[in-house]
């Protein structure tokens, strides 16, 4: 989701507190904004807007000074081998500190992507963050990063070591610390750095030794996705380090040959005088994409499968269920949107989504419960917005479930948006991507490159799956697109209609959300097609709203015998619309007086889940926490 004007105002005003605070006496002063190109003028002060969030998302403006410390004790220690797996948690060891203090952090940085020595041929690309301080800066965005403080003892210096001795009594002792890192196959070397200064003046006292991957070419992150509604075929995409195709086998010995793919700094996108997070100190290099497709096979049917080579290495086997063909009796599906990611250990990084450690968790049990045949994540899928490496961990994070059933997505803001891309929307929320990592990572059964809108039949239901980030007004193709996808419907093969996006039609987010232009254009096609439930994700809870249309309710649900509200769409009115992008970025609250067609607010983490049959859809919005059902609802026909 987009800052609104109030949001970006507060964080305007906490940005520049923070800027106040940590820049040098040297730092350039806000009223020289003046003397600056009018194109840097506008994307400094739009970007600050979208990147000042936090101290350490501020670090890449931050000056790297010179640590003026003697001390010939520190040392920085990695525990275990220097060949690392591809999934771990390492301990980093600080020994040897004369005085600990409260601004001493530790970051992970990948040497081949990142650098923490000054770059000065890269000043004027820093102005677009907003931070207009002294420059040369860090050069490249760490990983993560821990404060040392995080290990209780440290400040106290509990872990004393005598270094000195003078007539047998101790005359230097040092102090210790200890953090845990959560590391993830990203095929670059790591390494720790121990800084001093915060994050606001930060300057290197030590580096570890790196650390490489036992495989850096390792095929990992294997998900799957429908590529037509028979249910017979199935696309595993997965990454590795290696560039060279190789193969998925599956059932019964069959296999299927890779294609591969990746992405350069060359084809992010970048404005004309300043380059984005993407382009510049974001970058991490992709690796290679592989995908291959599975055919022959049953639909509602389970098949194990590996994927790999010989010379790369090979997954561990995978068991996975096939969706049910289009027009066979039942589906069941989960759904959600802004899920993004969060560490698993105490770190701070570029983007952290709180609940989606929650959701995905929940999901996981869900789906290991047997009763799942297909997830949709309706945009805002990773968060990467720029900072490359965070693909791998969100890659990670979905692969236990999304390896084993369809996992369908729509694009978000947070993956297209950038200013001159072409997008609806002119936000610079995707840093740079542009859509390129995302189509790239989730291949779906589109038209063509750069236009990520599809449909695909499961069952009792047709979903009519679009993009809000393209241009969707009555003249353009994807407009006529949905005219003709939701027009063809069977609805005697499939009589649920499904429309489904990223940004919403109706919200009472206290934020706002909503576009009344995409409104206007596109609702009257809902009404005119039946549409049964409408589902979109962009602002950060769960709202149920009545059979609206144009802003006023056209039908009321009644309580059938359960007490559970009924949608009786045989005497059709007008579609139920659904925001559920409550599954993981920090949550949104309601307005105080919502409208009239807005009937069950939930702020809370969670996922929707449906039960369709040809006779009724069965809805739920299920509490990740608690895995309690908190609304629940039916349509039926």
């Amino acid at each position: 989701m987009e800052l609104h004007i109030p949001t970006q105002l507060a964080i305007f005003s906490i940005s520049i507190i923070l800027l106040t605070r940590s820049c040098s006496s040297s730092s350039l002063p806000w009223s020289s904004l003046s003397n600056l190109h009018p194109l840097v003028v506008d994307s400094a002060l739009e970007h600050l807007n979208y990147t000042a969030i936090s101290e350490f998302r501020l670090l890449n403006r931050r000056q790297i000074l010179q640590c003026h410390d003697p001390n010939r004790y520190l040392q920085i220690n990695v525990s275990g081998d220097t060949a690392l797996k591809d999934e771990e948690y390492l301990t980093v060891k600080v020994t040897g500190v004369l005085v600990p203090a409260d601004s001493d952090w530790v970051a992970m940085i990948s040497p081949s992507n990142a650098d923490v020595s000054d770059c000065p041929s890269n000043k004027a690309r820093y102005a677009e963050t907003g931070d207009l301080s002294n420059l040369p800066l860090l050069c490249h965005y760490p990983v993560k990063a821990q404060y040392l403080s995080k290990d209780a003892d440290y400040l106290s210096c509990k872990k004393k070591e005598c270094k000195k001795y003078k007539d047998g009594q101790c005359v230097v002792t040092t102090c210790g610390g200890t953090l845990t890192f959560h590391v993830v196959n990203i095929r670059t070397d790591i390494e720790f750095v121990l800084f001093a200064g915060g994050f606001a003046t930060p300057c290197v006292l030590k580096k570890s030794n790196s650390l490489t991957f036992a495989n850096p070419n390792q095929p990992l992150y294997g998900h799957l996705s429908s590529i037509d509604s028979t249910g017979t075929s199935m696309r595993i995409t997965w990454v590795s380090g290696d560039k060279e195709p190789q193969e998925v086998q599956y059932g019964d010995g069959k296999s299927q040959t890779s294609e591969v793919s990746t992405f350069s700094q060359d084809d992010m996108c970048t404005g004309n005088v300043l380059h984005s997070p993407a382009k510049d100190f974001g970058w991490h290099d992709p690796g290679y994409i592989h995908s291959a497709v599975m055919t022959g096979l049953q639909p509602s049917t389970s098949y194990p499968y590996k994927y790999g080579s010989d010379s790369a290495g090979w997954s561990q086997q995978v068991q996975f269920r096939t969706p049910p063909a289009g027009g066979s009796n039942e589906l069941k599906f989960l759904a959600f949107g802004d899920m993004g990611k969060a560490p698993l250990d105490d770190s701070v990084e570029h983007y952290i989504q709180p609940g989606s450690i929650s959701v995905a968790k929940a999901v996981l049990d869900y789906v290991d419960s047997g009763n799942v045949d297909a997830i949709f994540h309706i945009g805002d899928i990773s968060y990467a917005t720029g900072f490359l490496v965070e693909w791998d961990f969100f890659l990670n994070l979905i692969s236990p479930f999304a390896s084993r059933v369809s996992y369908m997505t729509a694009i978000g803001n947070h993956e297209r948006d950038y200013g001159g891309s072409g997008s609806m929307y002119s936000t610079p929320d995707s840093g740079g991507e542009c859509g390129v990592a995302y189509e790239t990572y989730f291949p779906m059964p589109t038209p063509a490159k750069d236009k990520p809108w599809y449909s695909i039949e499961q069952a009792s239901v047709h979903f009519t799956v679009i993009s809000t980030e393209h241009d969707w007004s009555e003249n353009s193709e994807q407009y006529q697109w949905m005219k003709g996808d939701m027009a063809s419907v069977d609805r005697s093969k499939t009589p649920w209609l499904v429309f489904t996006g990223h940004r919403p039609m109706y919200t009472s987010g206290s934020g706002g959300g909503a576009d009344h232009k995409f409104l206007d254009a596109v609702e009257p096609l809902l009404l005119d097609n039946k549409v049964d439930l409408v589902l979109f994700g962009h602002v950060h809870n769960y709202e149920r709203t009545c059979s609206v249309y144009q802003n006023e309710c056209k039908a009321m649900p009644k309580k059938d015998q359960s007490g559970v509200d009924t949608y009786d769409h045989s005497n059709y009115s007008a579609p139920v619309q659904v925001v559920i992008g409550m599954a993981g970025f920090s949550l949104d609250n309601f307005l105080d007086e919502p409208s009239d067609w807005s009937l069950i607010r939930i702020s809370k983490f969670g996922y929707f889940r449906g039960h369709a049959t040809p006779e009724e859809l069965q809805l739920e919005y299920v509490n990740a926490g608690t895995r309690k059902v908190e609304d629940i609802f039916r349509i039926t026909r």
